[in-house]
């Protein structure tokens, strides 16, 4: 009998090699219902999971909860039982003041401004995303801001608007906390992994509005969400992802 990982309870005898992975719980459900013949596995902690089809490709969605350390824990064990392929899902704040509300954000890097990533390798070692991932994201995304993201560890620091702007002029597009992780294990575990963030929160505007409005589905928000979650699955369906 496969080993049940101790967090997400998965194991290798699902046979899954791609996955859609999110911070929150419902944003697992919302991908269920995008997906055919699902089938729920597991709610332990924060990792919640379905597996199921798109366009004829066995695919997991499973939420990580918030930030750098479980998210980490999801993709050493999505590795251990035999995952190649990882594509987050999530929400970002921008980072520069022409992107809208909704507005899909994609990684070509990661500022890594997490704790949990410099104890995988020194920060002189880069978080980018698989090249195979990115190209077929300017595929299905071509209208997306693609550009560095900074993964970090907290939005209620005294001096959060002052590191935000030391990075908006460095360039940096937008923020989460899991993306630097995501591709730093996965580079070191042999894993392709890619980030697709849905704005939620305009440069230098109120946090707790923009993640309010997405958690109770409404406006342009809770509309990148989805098509996030329509790029994710349309990537990992393809048939160059094998």
């Amino acid at each position: 009998m496969a080993e049940i990982q101790p967090h997400t309870l998965l194991t290798a005898e699902l046979g899954i090699d791609r996955v859609i992975i999110m911070g929150d719980p419902a944003r697992a459900d919302i991908c269920a219902g995008m997906l055919e013949n699902v089938k729920f596995l597991n709610f332990n902690r924060e990792y919640k999971s379905f597996l199921g089809y798109y366009k004829g490709k066995k695919i997991l969605a499973m939420s990580t909860g918030i930030g750098a350390p479980s998210t980490g824990i999801a993709v050493e064990e999505l590795h251990n039982v035999g995952v190649k392929f990882i594509v987050r899902v999530g929400s970002a704040g921008a980072m520069q003041k022409n992107i809208s509300i909704g507005k899909l954000i994609i990684a070509e890097g990661a500022v890594r401004d997490d704790g949990l990533s410099k104890k995988y390798a020194p920060e002189i070692y880069p978080a980018v995303p698989s090249h195979r991932l990115l190209t077929l994201a300017k595929k299905y995304a071509p209208d997306a801001v693609y550009g560095i993201i900074r993964s970090h560890d907290g939005f209620y620091m005294d001096n959060n608007a002052e590191i935000e702007k030391f990075w908006s002029e460095k360039g940096i597009v937008g923020s989460d906390m899991e993306s630097g992780v995501l591709m730093i294990i996965g580079r070191l575990r042999g894993v392709e992994t890619l980030s697709i963030l849905n704005n939620v929160v305009l440069f230098e505007g109120d946090l707790a509005e923009g993640v309010t409005d997405l958690t109770q589905g409404k406006n342009l928000a809770a509309q990148g969400e989805i098509k996030s979650l329509e790029v994710a699955l349309k990537i990992l369906s393809d048939d160059e992802v094998k």
